[in-house]
């Protein structure tokens, strides 16, 4: 007894000093753990010097000192108890085990209810009438029960955590044994004193020891800390009925045995099912909680589902679900479709960052200057709209927004400056949701299309506008397949003879059902949905191939088409050139590619490297529709052209003027210095748009050698051209000056029309040297012709000519 004592109290300072070194050790918000743990190994170790010094002391007289057992038994149940306690406060502050009050709480009601069902089991195996332990159990020591309680609760507590804790948990199994071991060791000893003996008392304080050393064992490391994840929602539930069903199960028995149950079942009972209808209040309550949280989340995604993130503004789901409210109540209302205008360069020149906060300043704006209950929204990039409820005030809200989102938008580096346009669109018979939206955006891209930063309302004219263009682009998309694409072309005359030696090829299209479109209403529809370059292609190799027939006829004609500038500024357009000029046997002197002022006001570097490849080509350029506005003098001098086309504006003037102080014709002042000015750079001139006698009288005698226009013949078909040409040239017709230049013998017939195939380009010819110091095509080979029309969009691929012309085809 005495070997066992020892080492009892020499294993249990070991394990009190291992668990007060790591408490020493022990740094951080979970030190508290620690150093609760070392606190209950010093109650433990002070409990069992008193215990076994006690037991030994009362040796020899052991029957006749009962009140004194019984009082050192009190001692030792006090300090197993503390120690219990605090073994339990320490495994709920371990790290992960409880991380809130909340759950801290829960813990320690699972703790509960399933070590009263423990308690509740060990008093029915150790009271009568089953007496487990036979005449060694205390069935009179009330001192103990501190201890049992303590006991249970700690081994309940242990159970708990190790069942909800996720593996690897071996460390918090040897953690919880040892703390159950230090509790059961010390109601061991306590229960030796009061009544079990010596051997009972001795063998509680080796079961303490151990259980001190084990804990010590556990937490031993201090790098890295280990952490207990504790999951109270997926390991929750499984064990709620297992503490009723081991109390109900042993009450049975209890009950069949012929037991009866005493204050300290019925207290145990009681505990249990307070416990867990506490338990299942904080469940429900955390339900509940979980509920409200879960309803204000909802709420406050749906909200944020609806909103704009970056302005604040209602999204487009927000505005359908306004549009839907106001349909559903029928109450009138008006929407506002706003588009910024130019607010792309704001974030291709100052960045995303400044776009955005011009974005958010635009939202700010309309805020603060709407009407109670109306609604602004951010439909997607620089798009927003606003929904009024009533029409009286539509007109003057948007005339204000027009006003207020003009203003400027003061940033760091600078103030932004935009412009707004605005479609209105109200409801028109029965709400109509799809229909207000459909109609506000019709009107804000009319007014998008009528110049920008203006205020447009909503017509019915613009559906029918829609719809055609939408046929006209679905049409024209195999307007090339079904063969319903021609040219025709219109004659350039020489002057003063006004014999055709050139011609301009101009594209029509004639459908078998909305018969003859306009130039002006299909090419820039080509233009924007990206069938241009196709076009373009087509006219080129249909151009190409007349001009080699009436070649191989012997006819000394050249034939000009016109290039938009999307086909100008595409790298393979240059191959695409040369490839149908070699397809058709087509000197290349003998076409002319015709370029608007338009091409020019976009990217002059990039313009004169396009056409400095073309012209190496052998091709000549011309640049059409020359004073218009875009083109300035030195520009006029960079550029690698051969033709300069007067505008029809130059030529038409009201009053010829005539000579000062000699006689002669009256001539056009403008085109008298459009020719000096060609001369000099060493440039053909061409006048376009000569529709009189009156005209041609003064552009012949500005000196001009080449003139085009309605008197010398509108676009024809090339059958009517070959007529004109032969008529020219028969026996009899007089004499006329040729535009100067190589003429090319006659090819042979050109080989089938291959439409687009590409191949590689033939071999390009030394560029010749002009007057102005550029690689020019001199002025004895020059010719070419043009379109009349005076709107530079309507000049491209070569296919629309002068409004009388187009009335006319």
């Amino acid at each position: 007894m005495v070997v066992v004592a020892l080492l009892s109290g020499l294993v249990a300072a070991t394990g009190g000093a291992l668990l007060a070194a790591s408490a020493r050790r022990r740094v951080g918000p979970h030190r508290q753990a620690h150093v609760l743990l070392a606190a209950a190994a010093g109650a433990a170790l002070l409990s069992l010097l008193v215990g076994v010094t006690a037991v030994f002391a009362s040796g020899d007289h052991w029957a006749h000192q009962q009140g004194q057992r019984t009082g050192w038994a009190t001692v030792v149940s006090i300090g197993t108890t503390i120690s219990g306690l605090a073994l339990g406060a320490a495994l709920l502050r371990l790290p992960g085990a409880a991380a809130t009050p909340a759950a801290t709480a829960r813990l320690l009601l699972d703790g509960v209810i399933m070590g009263t069902a423990l308690w509740f089991v060990g008093w029915v195996l150790f009271s009568e009438p089953t007496l487990l332990l036979g005449a060694a159990t205390p069935v009179a020591c009330v001192p103990i029960l501190l201890p049992t309680v303590s006991a249970a609760l700690t081994a309940g507590l242990t159970l708990i955590m190790v069942l909800r804790t996720a593996p690897p948990r071996h460390r918090l199994v040897l953690l919880g044994a040892g703390a159950t071991a230090v509790t059961c060791g010390g109601l061991g000893l306590a229960a030796g004193l009061c009544q079990g003996g010596p051997a009972m008392g001795l063998t509680g304080a080796a079961v303490l020891a151990v259980g001190l050393l084990a804990a010590a064992l556990a937490v031993r490391r201090v790098d890295p800390p280990w952490q207990v994840d504790v999951d109270l929602i997926r390991r929750d539930g499984e064990y709620a009925f297992v503490p009723m069903f081991a109390m109900a199960a042993s009450a049975m028995y209890h009950l069949v045995e012929g037991g009866r149950f005493d204050a300290f079942g019925i207290i145990a009972g009681s505990v249990e099912g307070f416990a867990l209808v506490t338990r299942q209040y904080l469940a429900l309550n955390d339900v509940r909680g979980y509920a409200g949280r879960l309803a204000e989340r909802e709420a406050h995604f749906r909200e944020l589902a609806h909103t704009d993130p970056l302005t604040g503004l209602a999204n487009r789901r927000g505005l359908l679900r306004a549009l839907y409210r106001c349909a559903e109540a029928d109450v009138p209302c008006v929407l506002l479709g706003l588009d910024l205008d130019g607010f792309k360069n704001v974030n291709d020149m100052r960045g995303h960052d400044i776009g955005d906060a011009v974005l958010a300043e635009v939202g700010r704006r309309l805020r603060g200057n709407l009407r109670p209950g109306d609604l602004a929204a951010r439909l997607g990039g620089d798009e927003f709209a606003v929904l009024l409820h009533g029409a009286t005030d539509a007109d003057r809200v948007a005339e204000r927004l027009l006003g207020v989102l003009g203003r400027p938008y003061e940033e760091a580096d600078g103030p932004v400056f935009l412009s707004v346009s605005i479609g209105v669109a109200g409801h028109c018979g029965e709400p109509d949701v799809e229909l207000l939206l459909r109609h506000a955006d019709l009107a804000l891209r009319y007014a998008k299309q009528r110049g920008k930063n203006r205020i447009e309302r909503y017509d019915a004219a613009y559906d029918q506008l829609l719809r055609r263009r939408t046929l006209l682009e679905h049409e024209l998309r195999g307007a090339i397949e079904r063969d319903e694409l021609r040219l025709a072309f219109q004659p350039v005359a020489s002057l003063p003879s006004v014999r055709p030696v050139g011609a301009e090829a101009l594209l029509r299209w004639h459908h078998p059902e909305l018969g003859n479109v306009r130039p002006d209403e299909f090419i820039p529809l080509a233009e924007e949905c990206g069938m241009i370059a196709k076009l373009g292609a087509w006219v080129l190799h249909e151009a190409c191939y007349q001009l080699s027939r009436w070649l191989a006829d012997g006819h000394d004609v050249w034939v000009s088409v016109n290039v938009s500038p999307r086909e100008l500024h595409a790298p393979e357009y240059v191959v695409q050139v040369a490839d149908a000029l070699r397809a058709h046997h087509v000197p290349p002197q003998r076409l002319v590619l015709e370029v608007t002022e338009h091409a020019v006001a976009t990217d002059l570097d990039e313009l004169i490297r396009r056409l400095t490849a073309l012209r190496l080509t052998g091709v000549r350029i011309a640049l059409d529709d020359f004073g218009a506005g875009y083109s300035s003098l030195g520009q006029l001098r960079r550029l690698p052209i051969d033709i300069l086309k007067i505008d029809h504006s130059l030529v038409a003037e009201h009053e010829p003027v005539r000579p000062v102080g000699k006689d002669g014709p009256a001539f056009a002042p403008m085109v008298d210095i459009v020719m000096r000015l060609g001369h000099q750079l060493g440039l053909e001139v061409i006048a376009e748009g000569v529709t009189s006698r009156t005209e041609l009288a003064a552009v012949v005698a500005a000196g001009c050698r080449f003139g085009q226009g309605a008197l010398f013949g509108w676009g024809v078909p090339a059958e009517h051209l070959e007529a004109m040409l032969e008529a020219a040239t028969s026996p009899g017709a007089r004499p006329a000056s040729l535009p100067p230049g190589p003429t090319a013998a006659p090819t042979r017939p050109p080989a089938p029309f291959p439409r687009f195939g590409l191949h590689p380009a033939p071999p390009v010819p030394a560029p010749r040297a002009s007057a102005a110091g550029s690689p020019q095509v001199g002025p004895a080979a020059q010719g070419a012709s043009g379109g009349d029309t005076p709107t530079s969009v309507n000049q491209n691929v070569g296919s629309v000519d002068s409004s009388r012309e187009m009335r006319q085809a």
